[in-house]
């Protein structure tokens, strides 16, 4: 795929495999703390507890779901109803669709605490989105590790990014199919982190979904 006009700030990033692309800083409409106060006391925060091997495990993080109308989701054992958008997310939301020069339907949050709070090793390669989903992550607040691992190429070592505050990364093209990702635990504390994961649902009624 080649890189779009809408593309043209960001800088590709080179990984075998993937399309991803990254900008420190992209036009937020207010300051990336500013932000992550907002959205802090805003949503609607939501502890839930998944089921892997038949047990439940509570989530390393709080969450939210915020989707058109129509867009439930189940994972996990897990049952998703969207929010309807605040004007926070869809003034974010259109600011990320014009410099991805993509459309999107949804967005995943995630609420990082402090150095406790963690994802697990994931593809966003759920049928719903696709064979080659476009994923924008919109990271507020402290700095923590992004960790990419090749699911077959097991000599190329571990990708690690530091997102910053207010910075974006885009993942396209066959990035889900050829990669894991996830958020680490820090072994040092540090403050809150909010992650906003935009996407297109290509289904109503998708079976399952999992994020960044």
């Amino acid at each position: 795929m080649e890189l779009s006009a809408a593309l043209s700030g960001l800088t590709r990033l080179e990984i075998p495999d993937a399309e991803v692309f990254y900008v420190e800083e992209v036009p937020l409409g207010q300051p990336a703390n500013a932000l992550l106060q907002r959205l802090m006391d805003e949503v609607p925060w939501r502890s839930e507890s998944i089921v892997l091997w038949g047990r439940k495990h509570p989530q390393p993080r709080l969450t939210a779901w915020y989707a058109d109308a129509g867009a439930r989701y189940r994972y996990s054992g897990i049952t998703l109803e969207p929010l309807p958008w605040s004007r926070t997310l869809v003034l974010i939301k259109r600011r990320i669709e014009v410099i991805s020069g993509e459309a999107f339907n949804s967005v995943l949050v995630n609420y990082y605490r402090d150095n406790n709070d963690s994802m697990g090793n994931h593809s966003d390669d759920e049928p719903e989105l696709g064979e080659e989903p476009t994923i924008a992550s919109v990271s507020l607040g402290e700095v923590r590790t992004f960790v990419m691992r090749h699911k077959i190429r097991r000599e190329l070592r571990p990708v690690r990014l530091h997102l910053k505050s207010g910075s974006l990364l885009l993942m396209q093209g066959p990035t889900q199919r050829f990669w894991m990702h996830g958020l680490p635990k820090e072994s040092l504390h540090c403050g809150p982190r909010i992650n906003l994961t935009f996407r297109r649902i290509l289904r109503p009624v998708p079976r399952r979904v999992c994020d960044d």
